[in-house]
């Protein structure tokens, strides 16, 4: 990351593929912020119910206390005197977070944010690529292809359903390549991973 800005707000976006460890990176930067005794907000939507219902939880086991919120508009209420406000799964809070983490960078905040870049099909989630355009600083995580151990930067599902919004971790979502990511649905491995990759220790 480049030098720290010093008396103004920004935002960072942490962004990529399922299981390329973006809520553990989010957690690591808050944790940072915390032992540097900066008061500190962490949101997530109440849509993700995974893991526990007060904590933003990483599929590695990593957990920090979380406020759950319906909507965007929730958030105002809690932030109070926080210096820093970090988001996770953003791209289950609609396009009205982009106006808010604007707003909270002009004041003077530090706005961290992670989420999906893209959807099962491929197609950019909004509202990941609109912070893109406005953040000062992006973090792109690639995560382990499932199928031949490459960098992947695609969420492969699973399940059947067409539902965009569909919360899930490994029972219904793999990580992919290119090679070997379709938006049609799941398909067999074709091939091992290579020896000695373990997954598990892999993702976030």
């Amino acid at each position: 990351m480049d030098p720290t800005p010093r008396d103004i707000g920004w935002i960072e976006v942490i962004t990529g593929c399922m299981f390329s460890g973006k809520t553990e990176e989010l957690i690591r930067r808050v944790r940072r912020a915390m032992y540097a005794r900066q008061r500190v907000v962490v949101f997530k939507p109440r849509i993700d119910n995974r893991y526990t219902d007060d904590s933003v939880g990483s599929h590695s086991g990593q957990q920090l206390r979380a406020v759950r919120v319906d909507h965007v508009h929730q958030i105002r209420a809690y932030i109070q005197d926080a210096r820093v406000v970090a988001i996770d799964e953003a791209q289950f809070m609609g396009p009205e977070l982009v106006g808010l983490c604007e707003s909270l960078a002009n004041e003077g905040l530090r706005v961290i944010v992670a989420g999906l870049d893209m959807d099962y099909r491929g197609v950019p989630f909004e509202p990941i690529p609109q912070l893109l355009a406005v953040s000062e600083y992006i973090t792109k995580n690639l995560a382990v292809c499932a199928v031949c151990g490459n960098p992947a930067d695609r969420s492969q599902r699973l399940v059947e359903g067409s539902d965009r919004l569909l919360v899930g971790a490994s029972d219904k979502y793999e990580a992919r390549c290119r090679a070997h990511w379709s938006p049609d649905g799941f398909e067999l491995r074709q091939q091992p991973l290579p020896l000695g990759v373990n997954l598990a220790e892999l993702t976030d």
